[in-house]
């Protein structure tokens, strides 16, 4: 997929891509809220937790004092975001969620 990205939009994949690169984590994700604020997070594998990478970014905003994401960035193998994903990003006011591979090309822009 051959898109034009705003500098930002290109920003937050950027820092998935570093977030899973420094985890060694499958995913990769950050988030970018109403104020500009940005959080990535990679994939939590606990035995008593496990969050996907887009689902600890979401929370670390949240426990930060987000309302809403403007954007939300996956990095990620997988060809389509997973149904979870897109429903945290829904519950924070419909931003747009990017998926984007491990080499940050951009695989797809959703909601």
């Amino acid at each position: 997929m051959t898109e034009t990205l705003d500098p930002e939009d290109n920003k937050i994949i950027t820092l998935a891509r570093s977030a899973r690169a420094r985890g060694g984590t499958p995913e990769g994700a950050a988030v970018r809220d109403e104020t500009g604020r940005t959080y990535a997070a990679t994939t939590v594998e606990l035995p008593s937790l496990r969050l996907s990478a887009l689902q600890a970014a979401v929370a670390m905003a949240v426990s930060s004092g987000a309302k809403s994401l403007e954007a939300a960035a996956i990095v990620t193998e997988a060809d389509d975001p997973a149904e979870p994903d897109v429903a945290v990003v829904e519950d924070m006011g419909n931003g747009t969620l990017f998926l984007a591979a491990p080499d940050g090309s951009l695989k797809g822009r959703y909601i």
